[in-house]
């Protein structure tokens, strides 16, 4: 139902709806007084009135189904609000609604009359007497429109509301129109509310209803909401129009929702709705960003399988999403296809992708070719393609240069913005030159700079990597103080530098302020609270982030699950941290080699090298090498001489070619653990393998002799 405020207000509503009618009924059946007075001056003046509104409406009047414009010689100010109601009722009982509604739109579009509720009531009354409910309902629409304009459009609304009372039974078109004004003005709950008490008073609502709470969850930013409300629509067998599939995929892929958006492009497809140009490319671009580049390649295919020429749009996605997959070359060949193209050049975005794609690569003299040309061109290079390129000298420590493209775009016009400043100070704060970056800041302030979220978390981060917790804070509440509402990532830096100093009571302080914001952690920031029990020795509390961060679904990496079975590890239980590390290898991820190492070596603490073998069996070779060399050594530094010895017979079957410093740890351990018979036996073995070797070899050079 709608909500508090309108069930409050409903019986007062509906007593001043019923009292302003029966007033303007009464004031046009006034009888005539004998002699003047101030009641005969007012009847003069709405006669006088009523006669020319009717004799400019059969002037102008063409048409029966809205009434003309009219052209009254009166000034609105010099009618008082009651003539005006008096006017509108006498002109309906007269002359008819069309006309009452033709002098009610004149009167509105004055300042006195625009707000005044009691015109819209009797207008609507009117015409609503003469049963004619829809420009009755095109005047509730008008009056919830203007005023939304100066913020009462609640008052409208539960007036709108009330008139079903007087014989206006809400329509689906009204809904749709209320709806859509409260919704632009972002009381998306109060028109939820609204939508369920329509609803219960019998409107039903069409594909346009469902479609106004997308659009407008779309454009907040919200599209969990968005993705209940498109739920429900499909669920009814409505689809969304080409520019709702749009705005939908855009924004869904823009919170990296990328595989809900193709679902439901596949979805809306299969109901009949022809994706053209635009929703291919949005799509395409979205794919893209995920790094789903050969699945973007194969939407394109099917793209231009159904008649669609990729334009240049379409082929700047591709190009970009190539060169953040580092795939740069390939991007080049495509960018490079675009030029020699008849149709489509590259055009200002094309030319900063691939700049930002040599920059990536640290390839910054391509990437300054590429601006020569483009200029040649005729080209003009914007704040984006400055600051990519300025961020690719930082990245490769040519702060000169960086310095000299930033007066570069101050001659051209347009100065440097929060990004490029960002772009500098993250280079130099990567580069360990902090009090460089303060003071290019301070330039920036004198110059009208306004530091962003970004500025402050690239600056939180590098005093974090420091361990200066203190001036982290600082800089974080100076972000708030200045009206900046910090994102997951800076909250993110504060969680992650409390975890790693065993502070978790602030950590998990910060996760739940996050979360009342209405921020969604990231994979970073669950891995940093699990990392952090899991160094208290807090297993339960680290599990229980592990399993809700599977529920919210953000996937875990090999980082996350190393933490965890670190910890298990570190507390004996070994079948637990053996099942996580299964289900890692199973989801296609690769444990990191401290991860390999610690769960091998806690198996052999309590003499359990078959187990530990298991472990290291599904890695391919080249880590099991690799691996197994660390475990060796590990196991000689902790005197567990024979079962390094049985690993380093393994190791040997695998790879002939001996680790000099796994050689020199385990014969060392030997030694000093008197165990003389493994280092003559292992030697024996490396001996006979070299021999054969040669022998091999010399066999070989005999045969092509």
């Amino acid at each position: 139902m709608l909500s508090s405020v309108i069930l409050r207000t409903r019986a007062s509503s509906h007593r001043l709806t019923s009292a302003f009618i029966l007033r303007t009924k009464t004031l046009t059946h006034t009888a005539p007084s004998p002699s003047p007075s101030p009641s005969s001056c007012v009847q003069s003046t709405v006669k006088r009135v009523c006669s020319l509104v009717y004799d400019s409406y059969h002037q102008h009047h063409n048409t029966r189904f809205s009434p003309p414009p009219l052209h009254l010689d009166i000034d609105p100010d010099s009618l008082t609000h009651d003539q005006a109601l008096t006017i509108v009722a006498s002109l309906a009982s007269d002359a008819g609604s069309m006309v009452a509604l033709g002098f009610f739109h004149w009167a509105i579009a004055s300042s006195k009359f625009r707000h005044f509720t009691r015109l819209y009531i009797a207008c609507a009354a009117s015409l609503v007497g003469n049963r004619n409910f829809e420009k009755a309902h095109e005047v509730m629409h008008c009056m919830v429109k203007t005023f939304a304009e100066i913020g009462r459009v609640k008052e409208a609304v539960e007036i709108v509301i009330e008139m079903h009372n007087q014989g206006l039974v809400p329509s689906t078109k009204t809904l749709n129109r209320v709806v859509k004004i409260v919704t632009e003005m972002g009381l998306v709950e109060y028109a939820e509310n609204l939508f369920e008490e329509m609803c219960a008073r019998g409107v039903h609502p069409n594909c346009v209803s469902y479609r106004v709470f997308v659009v407008g969850y779309c454009k907040m930013g919200n599209v969990s909401e968005a993705d209940r409300w498109l739920s429900a629509m499909i669920e009814r067998g409505f689809v969304v129009d080409n520019a709702t599939m749009t705005l939908m995929v855009s924004e869904f892929c823009e919170k990296g929702l990328a595989t809900r958006a193709l679902w439901y492009f596949r979805r809306l497809s299969e109901m009949g709705l022809r994706p053209n140009l635009i929703n291919f490319t949005c799509m395409i671009e979205g794919l893209c960003k995920r790094g789903s580049v050969k699945q973007a390649f194969e939407m394109l295919e099917e793209m231009v399988g159904k008649g669609w020429k990729p334009n240049v749009y379409t082929h700047t996605a591709l190009i970009d999403g190539l060169c953040k997959k580092g795939w740069t070359e390939k991007a080049f060949r495509l960018f490079l296809k675009l030029v020699r193209s008849e149709n489509h050049k590259p055009n200002v975005l094309t030319y900063t992708a691939m700049i930002g794609g040599y920059c990536r690569d640290g390839k910054v003299s391509r990437a300054e070719m590429l601006l020569s040309r483009m200029k040649e061109q005729g080209l003009v290079p914007n704040t984006n393609t400055y600051t990519t390129l300025v961020d690719g000298h930082c990245k490769a420590g040519n702060f000169e240069r960086a310095y000299e493209l930033m007066c570069v775009m101050n001659e051209e016009g347009f100065g440097p913005n929060a990004c490029t400043y960002n772009a500098i100070v993250d280079g130099l704060c990567k580069k360990g030159r902090v009090q460089e970056a303060y003071n290019v800041l301070r330039k920036g302030f004198r110059n009208g700079l306004e530091a962003d979220k970004v500025t402050y978390t690239v600056l939180m981060c590098e005093h974090c990597k420091q361990a200066e917790i203190k001036q982290a804070l600082v800089l974080f509440n100076k972000m708030v103080k200045s009206g900046i509402q910090p994102d997951i990532h800076s909250y993110t830096t504060l969680i992650a530098v409390f975890c790693r100093e065993k502070r978790m009571k602030e950590s998990e302080m910060f996760l739940e302020e996050a979360v009342r914001f209405g921020l969604v952690p990231t994979n970073k920031t669950y891995t940093s609270m699990i990392c952090g029990y899991c160094r208290e020795g807090n297993l339960s509390k680290a599990l229980k982030f592990f399993h809700r961060m599977s529920e919210h679904g953000c996937a875990p990496d090999s980082i996350t699950y190393g933490a965890l079975i670190s910890g298990l590890c570190k507390q004996s239980k070994l079948d637990e941290a053996r099942g996580l590390y299964d289900a890692m290898i199973e989801k296609g991820l690769t444990p990191c080699e401290v991860t390999r190492v610690t769960l091998a070596y806690e198996y052999c603490k309590v003499d359990d090298g078959c187990s530990a073998m298991v472990v290291l069996e599904r890695l391919e070779k080249k880590l099991w090498i690799r691996t197994v060399n660390t475990l060796v050594r590990k196991l000689c530094s902790e005197r567990k001489v024979g079962l390094a010895a049985l690993f380093f017979h393994k190791l040997l079957d695998m790879d002939p070619h001996v680790n000099r410093v796994t050689l020199a740890a385990f014969m060392t351990a030997c030694y000093e653990s008197n165990k003389y018979a493994l280092v003559a036996e292992l030697s024996a073995r490396i001996y006979k393998e070299k021999r054969l070797a040669i022998k091999s070899l010399n066999q070989k050079s005999y045969d092509v002799l």
